[in-house]
């Protein structure tokens, strides 16, 4: 009897778990902004869950996400040390959002490359308090156990979080006028059409290229219109002719994979506003592509 009902348990916990999992991943994800960490942390949330006394938990959808928040939290600290040692600019892990465009978010908040970058300037807990509110629509009271705070201070975690992103954040295009933007872009930067790039990039555009330290990209962010088109035009003859583009999603924007001999060498993702192409962010390291591309092959 009671290893009939130690198996119905474990297997209402795992059914559980699962329910919750998309969720959860999503919670992770937007915190650390890296795919390989929320998984890492998943696991972890899910060897906690199986040694837990679960006979008391009402809610295991809240355990299960307190337990993954402060986890993530804590794991985030760490990271922001290792980035600081990261060779050349830092962009998070993409995701693919063609299958689960939410990530397990009511909406799609605090998803894209641009905001995750952004989140990238808050300190974990002020990260972790602005996506539960933003993304998940979370109580501030429940925010305040998950944190471990005070109601009044989450309220505060969570403004700051958005006079943060509304001060550097301008506000986006549509996602048609986004895909158009670097269709027109990317063809441009192809043939090397100087007045093209300089007639879609805005004034203070940025460009970042993630390799970290493994292939050849810039060290620094090229900053600036002339700078980034210029430096786009002298690039172009090494990178584009034997280059294969297929038209993807990423965190949920049009999204450019770019292959060569049959194998993935960056993913380019943008953010643009009224006054055209703001950042442009090419995610070349291996390690940051690879999870990526398994995904939107599968």
């Amino acid at each position: 009897m009671n290893a009939r009902k130690n198996s119905a348990s474990a297997e209402q916990a795992t059914r559980d778990f699962m329910a919750a999992r998309p969720q959860l991943f999503g919670i992770a994800y937007r915190v650390l902004g890296s795919t390989v960490e929320a998984e890492d942390i998943l696991q972890e949330a899910w060897l906690r869950w199986q040694k837990t006394d679960r006979s008391d938990i009402v809610e295991p959808a809240a355990f299960l996400a307190t337990v993954t928040a402060r986890l993530a939290i804590n794991l985030a600290q760490s990271a922001r040390v290792r980035r600081e040692s990261y060779v050349g600019p830092w962009l998070p892990e993409p995701v693919d959002t063609s299958q689960d465009p939410h990530l397990g978010a009511e909406r799609a908040e605090a998803v894209e490359m641009a905001v995750l970058l952004l989140l990238e300037k808050l300190n974990p807990v002020e990260r972790a308090a602005y996506v539960l509110r933003e993304a998940f629509d979370y109580p501030y009271r429940q925010i305040a156990e998950i944190l471990e705070t005070s109601e009044a201070n989450t309220r505060q975690l969570v403004s700051r979080g958005r006079k943060h992103l509304s001060a550097e954040n301008r506000a986006s295009v549509s996602q048609r006028e986004h895909k158009r933007l670097l269709e027109v872009f990317v063809k441009a930067a192809r043939t090397g059409d100087l007045a093209g790039l300089e007639g879609v990039l805005s004034a203070d555009v940025v460009s970042y290229s993630d390799g970290g330290g493994i292939r050849g990209a810039s060290k620094v962010p090229v900053v600036g219109r002339d700078h980034v088109s210029k430096y786009l035009v002298a690039f172009a003859p090494r990178f584009w002719p034997d280059s294969e583009v297929r038209w993807v999603e990423a965190n949920g924007q049009a999204a450019v994979l770019i292959s060569a001999g049959g194998k993935a060498v960056a993913l380019l993702t943008l953010d643009a506003s009224h006054t055209g192409i703001n950042k442009l962010m090419w995610v070349l390291n291996p390690a940051k592509l690879a999870p990526y591309v398994e995904a939107v092959t599968v």
